[in-house]
C-alpha cells in the first residue's frame, strides 16, 4: 500500500492546519508543532518496551512487540480517537518524529478503518528545522526595539505598530517578576516554535519590545538575541500616573479575568493572591527587608479593599512598586549599555515613529 505524504511546509502552520501528533506523551510535552493534538502511536510505557525491543532484537522484534502492546482494544480506540479529529478536521495532516515508521502505522490502519490522509515528510524534525530557519532569517532584517520604563504599554505599542513580534506572548510571560501567566509557561521549543509560527505573518522589518535574554523560563535564541541588542531603538516616556493605570490593568484587572475564567472565582482568587504576594516576596534582596515588609502589607490591605469591591487600593503598593523597584532598575540598564534612541517621545508619537520606521523600511 502506497500511504501519501505532503513535503514539510510552514504554510500548514500559517494557514492554522490542525495537525495529529502521534509520537508519545513525553515527546510531544517537550516540544510539538502549533496547531497539533497529541494522539499518540503508543503512550510512554509502550515507547519504552518497544525502544527496548529496537535496541536489543532490532525492528522487526519492536514492531512485533507494538502489535501485541497496542493491539484489539487500544488500537480501536486509537484509531477512533484519530477519526474523530478527521470528522472535525477532515484536512489534518498526520507526523511522528522524522515522518517514518509511526506515522506510516497510524495511516495504515486509518486506511484500514476508511480513511487516507497525508503524513508529513520529515515530520517533526524538518518543520522544526524549517521555524528555525525562518527565526534565524528574520534575525538578519532590520529591527526595531521598543523600549521605556515599566507601564508604558510597550506590549500593546509592538502589536499596533505591524508587523510586530510579541516575544512575552510567544513566551506566556511578561518579563518581570510580576509577568508570570496563569497558564503553564511553553518549553524552550514550544516558545522557539510561536516565534517562528508568528513570524510566517511578516515580511520584511519586525518590531519588538525591548527584553532580556530570558523572560521567564524561555531564552530568546541566540542569533535573534545578538540583533535586538544591535538594533535601533525608541523610548516611550509616559507620567507616572498613566504608568501606574497602566500596570493596575496589566497585573490586577487582566490577571484577574484569566485566573477566573480558567479557575472560578474561589480558586481563581486564592492563586492570583498566591503568585503576586510570591512575586513581591521575590524582590527581597533588591528591595531589602524593611521596605519589602512594607509593600506586603500595603498588598494584603489592598486585596482585602478588593474583595470588598475596591480594586484601586492596589495602587497603594504599585506605585512604590513603580518608583523604588521597577524605575530604577530600568534606568541602571540605561546607564549599563549606554543606549542611544532614534527617538523619545510619548506613547502616540512612538507608535507614529515605529510605523514610519516599517514604512521606510519597505520603502
Amino acid at each position: 500500500m502506497t500511504l501519501p505524504s505532503v513535503a514539510p511546509d510552514l504554510a500548514w502552520l500559517a494557514e492554522g492546519r490542525t495537525l495529529i501528533d502521534v509520537r508519545a506523551p513525553v515527546e510531544f510535552a517537550q516540544g510539538a508543532l502549533p496547531g497539533a493534538v497529541n494522539l499518540p502511536l503508543m503512550d510512554d510505557e509502550e515507547r519504552h518496551r518497544v525502544g527496548i525491543a529496537y535496541k536489543h532484537h532490532g525492528q522487526a522484534a519492536a514492531i512485533e512487540l507494538g502489535q501485541r502492546l497496542v493491539g484489539g482494544g487500544i488500537k480501536r480506540a486509537r484509531v477512533d480517537a484519530w477519526r474523530r479529529v478527521l470528522d472535525a478536521h477532515p484536512d489534518a495532516l498526520i507526523y511522528c518524529f522524522r515522518g517514518g515508521l509511526r506515522s506510516q502505522i497510524a495511516q495504515q490502519w486509518l486506511a484500514e478503518a476508511g480513511l487516507e490522509r497525508p503524513r508529513i515528510q520529515g515530520g517533526w524534525k524538518a518543520m522544526r528545522q524549517a521555524l528555525c530557519r525562518r527565526i534565524d532569517a528574520a534575525a538578519e532584517r532590520p529591527m526595531l526595539v521598543v523600549g521605556g520604563l515599566t507601564g508604558c504599554a510597550k506590549t500593546e505599542l509592538v502589536q499596533r505598530a505591524g508587523n510586530g513580534l510579541d516575544l512575552e506572548a510567544c513566551a506566556r510571560h511578561k518579563g518581570s517578576a510580576f509577568g508570570r501567566h496563569p497558564l503553564p509557561a511553553p518549553s524552550q521549543i514550544d516558545f522557539e516554535h510561536a516565534m517562528g509560527r508568528d513570524l510566517l505573518a511578516i515580511e520584511g522589518s519586525c518590531v519588538v519590545e525591548d527584553e532580556s535574554r530570558h523572560i521567564g523560563n524561555v531564552n530568546i535564541p541566540l542569533a535573534f538575541w545578538r540583533s535586538m541588542e544591535q538594533a535601533p531603538r525608541v523610548r516611550v516616556e509616559m507620567p507616572l500616573d498613566w504608568r501606574l493605570a497602566r500596570i493596575h490593568k496589566d497585573y490586577i484587572e487582566d490577571l484577574w479575568a484569566i485566573y477566573a475564567g480558567q479557575y472560578g472565582e474561589w480558586l481563581g482568587w486564592a492563586l492570583m493572591r498566591k503568585q503576586l504576594a510570591g512575586a513581591l516576596r521575590r524582590l527581597k534582596k533588591r528591595l531589602g527587608g524593611p521596605r519589602l515588609e512594607r509593600l506586603i502589607r500595603l498588598q494584603e490591605l489592598a486585596f482585602r479593599e478588593h474583595q470588598r469591591g475596591n480594586s484601586q487600593a492596589h495602587e497603594a503598593w504599585l506605585a512604590p512598586l513603580l518608583t523604588e523597584y521597577y524605575d530604577p532598575l530600568y534606568r541602571h540598564q540605561l546607564d549599563k549599555h549606554d543606549q542611544t534612541f532614534l527617538h523619545v517621545g510619548d506613547w502616540e508619537s512612538c507608535l507614529a515613529f515605529a510605523r514610519d520606521w516599517l514604512a521606510r523600511q519597505t520603502a
